[in-house]
């Protein structure tokens, strides 16, 4: 164990699965947005920002793209993604794997569109190029903290006065109850 967690007298470590992993990547979703959308390619990675369209009931998270974009092509040679968030500058954040899958699903088209799309996709909700991507998460990690941001400075400050670790962060593994198998 690390210095800062031997320091640290409350719990700030616990792990959360299955309903509860999925309400906590909504929360920080929710916060969040966009994330970083990274794709693995041969030379390396590719990462971009992209925003998330929604998390649904099974932490499901959907996004809109072009079938010609660079990360629909790579995604096709390897589906497996690394997402990252941060919800605010000190807290919410969360990295996140999963498998991505494309589809040119109307109805879904329909359902996550918004009016700002329509500035890559000129068209409008029909453009021939809009793709969905649905990705499936398969394990995260997350960082936050306890009782939210006031709660945690004033603790953070407090025990700076009396040279004591006392912050209020929270950190652990996200488990997921989807079938999917990592990449090896």
């Amino acid at each position: 164990m690390d210095s800062i967690n031997q320091n640290q007298t409350e719990c700030n470590h616990e792990n959360l699965n299955a309903a509860i992993a999925v309400e906590k990547l909504k929360e920080i979703v929710d916060k969040a947005k966009s994330c970083f959308f990274t794709t693995s390619v041969d030379s390396g990675f590719r990462t971009r920002p992209m925003n998330v369209q929604e998390v649904d009931d099974e932490g499901n998270l959907w996004f809109l793209s072009a079938d010609d974009s660079h990360k629909n092509l790579e995604l096709k040679d390897n589906p497996f993604v690394q997402l990252y968030f941060q919800g605010s500058p000190h807290s919410d954040f969360l990295s996140l794997e999963g498998k991505a899958t494309i589809s040119r699903d109307k109805q879904r088209i329909k359902d996550l569109w918004q009016f700002m799309i329509g500035t890559w996709f000129t068209e409008g909700v029909d453009d021939p190029r809009i793709t969905v991507i649905k990705v499936t998460p398969i394990e995260g990690y997350y960082w936050d903290n306890k009782h939210g941001n006031t709660i945690a400075g004033i603790k953070m400050l407090f025990g700076a006065m009396i040279q004591k670790t006392m912050d209020d962060s929270i950190e652990g593994e996200l488990q997921f109850t989807h079938g999917s198998v990592k990449p090896d």
